[in-house]
């Protein structure tokens, strides 16, 4: 497995307003997307680590985790905060939430609840809020709900190559 780590990328914040519709929607697709994925596969693949990274339900465990931080986010640019809230690194909540134990169904649905409560907040920013810009701790750049929106939306991608880099591997083997 050879895709780019997450903590190496590099971002570059230009969208305009007008595509900040096309990102929501995009956003909301995510647990559709997931789930065509891996609806048919079995449990043994679901749940098994590759090269010790997470497996294809801890992947999207870990995207269910990160909503509460994109949430938290979101309340951040409504109260205008210099900087937004960081990220644990270490994703320590994602490791301890055994999402392995989880049934599939389970986690794709609370994918897609969690994540229509995230567009659905977001598509109510204000166009004061929408305007406005804090600063991302880790990446040390400024970013607007839109860019907010196209970051979650890249992480997103990177979770999904992820799921077809361990599907690939499974269907090789």
């Amino acid at each position: 497995m050879n895709s780019q780590k997450w903590f190496d990328k590099k971002f570059q914040f230009d969208l305009l307003q007008n595509h900040y519709g096309s990102v929501l929607k995009k956003l909301r697709e995510t647990p559709d997307k997931i789930a065509l994925l891996v609806s048919s596969l079995p449990q043994e693949v679901l749940t098994k680590r590759v090269e010790y990274r997470w497996s294809i339900q801890e992947n999207i465990g870990h995207l269910i985790d990160l909503e509460e931080l994109h949430d938290g986010r979101i309340d951040d640019f409504i109260a205008g905060k210099e900087i937004l809230r960081p990220a644990d690194l270490n994703n320590r909540k994602t490791d301890e939430a055994n999402h392995n134990s989880k049934n599939i169904t389970e986690l794709i649905s609370q994918l897609k609840t969690v994540r229509e409560n995230f567009v659905k907040r977001m598509k109510h920013l204000d166009i004061q809020i929408l305007s406005s810009s804090s600063k991302h701790p880790r990446l040390n750049q400024s970013m607007r709900p839109i860019d907010m929106a196209q970051f979650v939306l890249e992480h997103d991608e990177h979770h999904i190559e992820s799921i077809k880099e361990i599907i690939q591997k499974h269907s090789s083997s």
